[in-house]
């Protein structure tokens, strides 16, 4: 009796013991670097109770029995058990699993753990994304991958980014395939922090996406919920303002009108200016058209799940506006999204991930002669914003000022237009676990927009003779486009070991892309009351004055590409690694006798470290050695190349009289084929120092051969030049790209102080080995007014390298000039003070035949630096990035001798000696404008793109209000750049392949000042 009493009381108090529950807190580090461990999932074994850590490694979790077992899991580190005896709380360090080495990473149509990776890869992860804020997804890649570079055509709100993988490959399309959670799409409308990754293939890795990977892969994987953990609500907020950079250093009002007395005198001219006194420094322009512009952001997300099912909410809102003319360039985005995972069965997943954008932009005329800022740089400071009746001052229409060059705050307040553009992305997939060995997935990705322009062309009139000019009638120009996509994939994974060490991984499937698009445009004249208000065709009932077209519509070609691919992998004894790769592409932009393309690749790795031989006691603890080979593709043409089409005009004599017809346009080619890209790399990746230093680097070979030249010139008689006709695209060139890449990343600790370096190299050497067309090079671009393209693709150089004279210095006086090859050629007899160009060819003349190379616009290094430093609540960021030998041709200064020039100009030659570098002043002819190496500057930069300092309220404090982080910062973003370019922006390139050097006036990225919130609960 007394047993079973015992026994009764025993069983009581056990019940009691587990039925008590207490509050479990703390923080996970990892135990190697001491840094905190975000995301770690955090959960109670066999209850339904877990979390997961914040950005700053702290968890809370409420009502936990005591006696049960917390478990903390995390990709790459093995599992961590904590037996819960009391309310406390915990510090946890985790330990990496070097099995696992940092475990998951996307390649292709599956997943692998990175230690098995045998291809040039990197992965950039959310934390570099919250670091860096960027405001465009494209900016987060910026410094931060060894072999990506990534330039802006404009630095105005909203603009273009291009990113370039391993250079520049081609005269055609150079910019990466990017794919969304899988399919098909374009990240330059993403939210950034909807971003959980983005994976860069590099190599031969890429060549299971065929047709589309010859310029690089970029997998981005957004952002879902975690299994077994708590809603989680994260807000984060910013606001701050912008200004630009740099301004130029232009004459002032007195210098300028000194210059051009001293100019006119040189010409014997009466002098325009004979009393200087009273000019003072005048209208500095730039500071006229530069302005402080606002921005601000704010995001909110939602995410969690349970054992079978994740979801995630997220919205967001950004404004900002330009440094040039404010709302007048500005662009504001907003997003929201939904990704939903559910487990129908133990065997069945269904995923689904939707994002809306709604996208508004409005622009200003850029980067080109008679643009904003160019206007800004050449309209003499001797002039005023206002004349004395209070209207924007005209700049004369007389010789010398240009026909393009106005009132540059006039052109902004007369500039009008709008671009609208709504978008839904997104994909399904279901997952089937046919068997243990055995997975089946099916994906549907689309991508649909519809985008609404308008643009007003007002009456006004900026003096007589400007290009500018709309003195008959008002116009309103709309058009509206409709533009679709999608991918639908089906593939199979089947995964074996034999005799437990063989491992194989076989992935079949098929892929079927297609695009299709169209549209409407109309034009309106005689606007009601000349005004953007009322801008819009159904009001602006006049007729043209010229019999033109006005209206019409376009309905695109589909554009289908239906693939199939097979990987092979192939893992013995989990340190020698094989992969397979092949895939057949069929592209309706081809024929059909060349519609169909075939890429294999292989890749191999090594895991030294795992050899019986390596010595683990050493300071390296991880080495392998990996090797790739294979082809990629390209069919980025007109889907019509190979085709005639009726789009040709022709006039012909019917009955004595002038009738109009239609012709075949552009000539075709039926023979038009694939671009093929053969990619070869050989590298090594390691860990050392207790894993604290990564070690990453590459050598690689690209070969990009049939590329595909537009326009290239055939016989005459074919009809090539006749009124909307055209010359054929063939497969015409060749170019090579090659060099060496290094990543290197440090981290570490030394007690409540954790600190992470990065750096990485990229060497390119790009070549044009074949140009196939008539002339044996493409030219691009212009120059100042008149002259021959400078710039070209020709073999033996770098693609887009500058074409032009080669000076040697200034004629000091009238015997050297003598003593010279004439140079009458160039537009006007030499004379002492003028640019001496050399007999580049030596026949004793100087004309278009001593034209050189004078610099390319490819550097030769690009490099990237990033620190991270946390003391305690405190946390540090910087981020910068460098390009090392690439020139640039600096064309914003209009050549005509009334305008405004850089105050460089100030240490002309004004007499033997005085100068052996700035030619005189005159306003007579000269040949010192003609594109020279004159105008050609080093470009190479270090720019400090972004510091953050941050910080995070203590848990003890924010607790008792139920958060689990709350973070203050502020940020500097485009810090400064180090260079001794003088324009704008040494980073800008126009995307151009070939003419992308030549600046015309960038519209500067500007300087962004932030303050911000992030609030986690």
């Amino acid at each position: 009796m007394r047993s079973n009493f015992l026994l009764i009381a025993f069983l009581l108090l056990t019940c009691m013991g587990f039925s008590q529950t207490v509050d479990i807190s703390g923080s996970v580090y990892d135990s190697g670097t001491g840094e905190p461990i975000p995301s770690v999932n955090v959960f109670a074994k066999d209850y339904k109770i877990g979390t997961a850590t914040d950005f700053d490694g702290n968890f809370t979790l409420s009502k936990v029995p005591i006696g049960v077992t917390l478990i903390f899991s995390y990709v790459g580190y093995t599992d961590y058990e904590y037996k819960v005896t009391k309310g406390e709380v915990i510090k946890i360090n985790m330990l990496q699993d070097l099995k696992a080495l940092e475990e998951i990473v996307v390649i292709g149509y599956g997943t692998k753990a990175k230690k098995d990776v045998t291809g040039s890869i990197a992965v950039v992860d959310s934390k570099t994304i919250e670091d860096l804020r960027p405001i465009k997804a494209e900016q987060a890649l910026q410094g931060t991958v060894a072999g990506v570079y990534v330039s802006t055509s404009s630095g105005a709100p909203g603009s273009r980014i291009d990113i370039r993988i391993r250079g520049i490959s081609s005269n055609g399309e150079n910019g990466p395939l990017v794919l969304i959670d899988g399919y098909q799409g374009d990240m330059e409308l993403l939210n950034p922090s909807d971003i959980e990754s983005y994976t860069v293939l590099k190599d031969a890795q890429a060549s299971v996406y065929g047709a589309k990977g010859a310029n690089g892969v970029i997998l981005i994987t957004t952002k879902q919920g975690k299994r077994n953990t708590k809603t989680k609500v994260s807000f984060n907020s910013y606001t701050g303002f912008q200004e630009s950079t740099r301004k130029l250093s232009l004459l002032n009002a007195t210098e300028y009108a000194l210059l051009l007395n001293e100019s006119y005198a040189n010409a014997g001219l009466t002098l325009p200016y004979p009393n200087v006194e009273g000019l003072g420094v005048g209208t500095n322009w730039q500071d006229k058209v530069f302005e402080k512009a606002p921005i601000i952001n704010n995001d909110i997300s939602i995410s969690g799940g349970s054992e079978t099912i994740t979801y995630s909410f997220s919205a967001s809102k950004i404004n900002q506006e330009g440094i040039v003319g404010l709302e007048k360039s500005g662009f504001d985005r907003g997003t929201a999204r939904l990704a939903i995972g559910v487990d129908l069965s133990d065997k069945v997943n269904l995923k689904t991930n939707l994002i809306y954008t709604d996208f508004n932009r409005q622009s200003l005329n850029e980067n080109g002669l008679g643009s904003v800022l160019f206007n800004a740089i050449n309209v003499p400071s001797v002039f005023s914003v206002y004349d004395t009746n209070g209207n924007y001052t005209l700049v004369p229409d007389t010789p010398g000022y240009g026909l393009e060059v106005i009132n540059p705050l006039a052109q902004i307040n007369n500039t009008y237009n709008s671009y609208n553009q709504e978008r839904l992305n997104g994909s399904i997939s279901l997952e089937y676990k046919m068997f243990k060995d055995l997975k089946l997935t099916s994906r549907y990705g689309f991508q649909r927009f519809n985008s609404v322009e308008k643009s007003f062309s007002m009456l006004i009139n900026y003096g007589a003779g400007k290009v500018f000019n709309n003195v008959d009638q008002s116009t309103v120009s709309q058009n509206t486009q409709k533009i679709s996509n999608y991918t639908f994939d089906f593939f199979a994974e089947y995964e074996k070991t034999i005799f437990e060490e063989h491992k194989f991984k076989l992935t079949v499937g098929g892929t079927l892309y297609e695009a299709n698009s169209e549209g409407l445009y109309a034009t309106g004249y005689n606007v009601p009351y000349n005004s953007w208000e009322y801008a819009d065709i159904a009001l602006a009932n006049g007729l043209p004055t010229n019999p033109i077209k006005t209206n019409g519509s376009y309905k695109s070609t589909p554009y289908k590409r239906p693939s199939l691919f097979a990987t092979l992998d192939y893992d013995f004894k989990k340190k020698y690694l094989l992969s397979f790769i092949a895939r057949r592409d069929q592209s309706s932009n081809f024929g059909p006798d060349f519609s169909v393309a075939y890429f294999k690749s292989v890749l191999g790795g090594w895991i030294i470290s795992d050899e019986d031989f390596f010595n683990n006691e050493s300071l390296v603890n991880f080495l392998k050695l990996r090797a790739s080979y294979g082809t990629l593709g390209n069919d980025a043409i007109p889907g019509d190349a190979y085709r005639s089409l009726l789009t040709g005009e022709s006039e012909y004599i019917f009955n004595g009289s002038l009738q109009s017809g239609t012709a075949v346009g552009v000539l075709t080619n039926p023979s038009v084929k694939w671009e093929t890209d053969t990619k070869f790399d050989v590298g090594f990746d390691s860990k050392m120092f207790d894993n604290k230093l990564e070690i990453t680097a590459d050598y690689y070979n690209n070969t990009r051969k049939d590329l595909l030249i537009r326009n290239t010139p055939v016989t005459g008689t074919a009809g090539g030049s006749a009124p909307g006709s055209g010359n054929p695209t063939v497969n015409a060139g060749t170019v090579k790209n090659n060099g060496f890449e290094l990543a290197l990343n440090y981290k570490d600790n030394v007690k409540d102080f954790n600190y992470s370096l990065g750096f990485n190299i990229t060497t390119i050497n790009n070549k044009v080995t074949q140009v196939n067309n008539s002339t044996g090079f493409i030219e691009s671009g212009a120059f100042g007014i008149g002259q021959p393209s400078p710039t070209r693709m020709q073999v033996g150089e770098t693609i887009g390298s500058f074409y032009g004279y080669e000076t040697d210095g200034i004629f000091q006086n009238q015997a050297e000039v003598n003593a010279h090859p004439s140079q009458l050629a160039l537009g006007a007899q030499a004379q002492p003070g003028d640019i001496r160009y050399k007999d580049s060819n030596g026949d004793g003349v100087i004309n278009s035949d001593d034209r050189i190379f004078i610099g390319k616009p490819i550097a030769d290094y690009t490099l990237g630096f990033n620190i991270n430093l946390k003391y305690k609540n405190f946390d540090f960021v910087g981020y910068s990035y460098a390009s090392v030998g690439n020139d640039m041709i600096r064309n914003y200064e209009r050549t005509e001798n009334k305008l405004n020039k850089l105050n460089y100009i100030l240490g002309r030659w004004t007499g033997e000696g005085t100068s052996n570098d700035v030619p005189r002043v005159t306003a007579g002819a000269s040949s010192n404008n003609v594109f020279s190496d004159y105008f050609v500057e080093d470009a190479s930069f270090l720019r400090i793109q972004n510091i953050q300092l941050g910080y995070s309220l203590p848990s003890s404090l924010i607790e008792k209000v139920k958060l689990t982080k709350v973070r203050l910062y502020a940020s500097v973003n485009n810090v400064y750049t180090f260079t001794k370019y003088r324009g704008f922006d040494p980073a800008a390139n126009s995307g151009d392949p070939i003419s992308g050097g030549i600046d015309y006036g960038f519209y500067p990225n500007p300087r962004t000042y932030m303050l911000g919130l992030n609030v986690n609960f």
